[in-house]
């Protein structure tokens, strides 16, 4: 497309061209070439511009003739001086308009197009330019009537690029807002029917995995950038479980294999974002249902949390009430004693249990002599008596006392 100062000379060559106001007769002779200028124009662009190589057939064809002889009508007011405002391309500039639109939509790049005008424009002034010297020009009007063919052919190519660009920007649009939509239904859990037309819809192919990545929403856009460019991006209307919906954006990555998903946390080094587990695409709700609830449970740091990493805390806080419960049972031996106490005693069962009974190990965790470690388990070992050799009652306290608090 050009730009404004561009336009603007072309505008001025046009007007200044236009002055020629060629006579009636001459008009009429170019009027009366019409047909078989715009048939070369046709014949040459299917010659010489590959990407139209046998395409000007049918209705596509059929609009692209209309569209040249509409062009060479206009200009031939212009150059008759027929039209009031020279500037004014009038029906030329609508078909051109209409032109550029309609390529983007059948999926062909201005590339194809421009040089197609600038085929046009040569074959246009050769097969006018012998009739314009047989009508007896001076040169000076000849150089001017040369000066409008290129200038025209230019606005015309540059409105047609408007077009190509607006109708580009309107299918990004509307793609956007099916992805978006998709997303939804992703999340949501929709149907596999629904999710598959969709994506259809949506011009989105399906990766094998994704991933469910939740992040500030000010950085979603910066990102993403980064990231596969099949990657969803949702920041409005986000499901109610999550927490803080209007200033966090979800973003659903495309995932294959484990490497993947250690190239995707590593780009997201210093971005406080949680990063849920890899599922088939259409399960995709359930990598953001697990990472929803890691942002409930796992305190942020400011780097990027992997939900994979963090397991045992999802697991064990799924259900607070049950833990709460276990965890008081699991401590009952203990009631009664000072707080101070209790606290001592806990911190070294729940060591104890880990390290599977190895007394250095325990005392290097609890930074203690190991003799400090033998005298608090006999205080245990009265407390709890025959149950800290109890399998059942192993896994109890293990599970009960696996969260340090």
């Amino acid at each position: 497309m050009t730009d404004a100062r561009t336009e603007l000379l072309i505008n001025r060559a046009i007007r200044e061209a236009a002055d020629l106001d060629l006579a009636p007769a001459t008009v009429a002779a170019l009027r009366e070439r019409l047909p078989v200028v715009a048939d070369d124009i046709v014949a040459a662009i299917m010659a010489e511009v590959p990407s139209y190589a046998g395409a000007l057939t049918g209705r596509r064809g059929a609009n692209i003739r209309l569209a040249v002889q509409t062009a060479l009508d206009n200009f031939l007011e212009l150059a008759g001086g027929g039209v009031e405002e020279p500037t004014d391309l009038g029906a030329g500039a609508d078909a051109a308009f209409a032109l550029g639109r309609g390529e983007a939509a059948n999926g062909r790049s201005m590339e194809a197009l421009l040089a197609a005008y600038r085929v046009g424009a040569r074959v246009a002034w050769r097969g006018w330019s012998s009739v314009a010297v047989a009508s007896g020009l001076h040169a000076e009007t000849m150089a001017k009537f040369a000066e409008l063919v290129f200038a025209f052919i230019d606005e015309l190519s540059a409105t047609s690029a408007a077009g190509h660009a607006e109708a580009l920007a309107t299918q990004d649009r509307a793609r956007q807002r099916q992805l978006e939509r998709l997303g939804r239904s992703l999340l949501d859990g929709a149907s596999d029917d629904v999710l598959f037309a969709e994506a259809e819809r949506a011009g989105w192919t399906p990766p094998a995995m994704l991933v469910t990545v939740l992040l500030a929403a000010g950085r979603a856009h910066a990102v993403r950038q980064l990231l596969d460019p099949e990657t969803l991006l949702l920041n409005e209307n986000l499901p109610s479980t999550l927490p803080d919906s209007d200033n966090t954006a979800v973003l659903l990555v495309p995932a294959d294999q484990d490497a993947s998903r250690a190239h995707l946390l590593q780009l997201l080094r210093g971005v406080h974002a949680v990063v849920g587990p890899a599922r088939p695409w259409r399960q995709a709700r359930a990598s953001f249902t697990r990472a929803v609830r890691a942002v409930e449970v796992v305190p942020a740091t400011g780097e990027p949390i992997d939900t994979e990493r963090c397991l045992v805390e999802l697991v064990l806080t799924a259900d607070g009430e049950a833990y709460d419960d276990l965890r008081e049972r699991a401590l009952t031996p203990l009631a009664g004693l000072p707080p101070a106490t209790v606290a001592r005693l806990t911190d070294t069962l729940r060591s104890w249990l880990l390290h599977q009974g190895r007394r250095d190990a325990v005392a290097e965790d609890l930074f203690v002599h190991p003799q400090t470690v033998r005298y608090r388990m006999s205080q245990l070992r009265e407390h709890y008596g025959d149950a800290l050799a109890d399998p059942r009652q192993v896994l109890e306290l293990t599970v009960a006392l696996a969260l340090a608090r």
